[in-house]
């Protein structure tokens, strides 16, 4: 086997850097603004989780309680003192009723696209998206396919039949998704 030429990190874009709460080296993808440290990642899901919690009325004592924490450790969330764990976040997306995506674009936009502006775009398409009926979202996905496919290759796919989804020809296909629920 031949190992790339190329170190990881750099195929990878990742930099290295120092945080305060690691004592050692390590490497991350630079935001908009260079290297945020990793506590003000943990100020930002706790400052969205204040606001989840506030948006759908519960107290942090009633927040708690659907957890089955104490209201002393919840709000170590709340004040960034504990680190959330993923399955505390589906947990408290569960209750409160929030993707767990807007969670991690409040904390790292920089993963949703080069700029600001892309990554709110990329957020807003995805909230978008959430919210379709399923024969939308479907239907979506075949056309986001083909449009992969024609940007690959320059050339529209050959559409392959499947069980749900018959075969259809060029621009039958093409209008069809077009119309989505029109």
């Amino acid at each position: 086997m031949v190992k790339n030429a190329i170190p990881y990190e750099e195929r990878a874009g990742l930099v290295e850097t120092t945080d305060l709460e690691i004592d050692k080296p390590i490497f991350r993808h630079p935001g908009f603004a260079g290297i945020d440290q990793l506590g003000k990642m943990d100020e930002r899901i706790s400052d969205f989780l204040l606001k989840a919690r506030r948006d759908v009325g519960l107290t942090r004592e009633e927040l708690a309680r659907f957890l089955g924490l104490s209201t002393q450790v919840f709000g170590r969330y709340e004040k960034a003192i504990s680190k959330l764990h993923v399955t505390r976040l589906v947990h408290l997306s569960e209750i409160l009723g929030f993707h767990p995506m807007d969670l991690v674009y409040s904390a790292a936009p920089h993963l949703f696209g080069k700029t600001a502006e892309e990554a709110a775009d990329q957020i807003k398409l995805a909230k978008l998206i959430w919210t379709l009926p399923p024969r939308t979202i479907s239907t979506l996905v075949d056309l986001v396919e083909e449009m992969h496919a024609i940007s690959a290759s320059g050339e529209p796919p050959t559409e392959k039949p499947t069980p749900d989804r018959p075969q259809k020809r060029g621009r039958e296909s093409r209008n069809e998704a077009l119309a989505i629920n029109r």
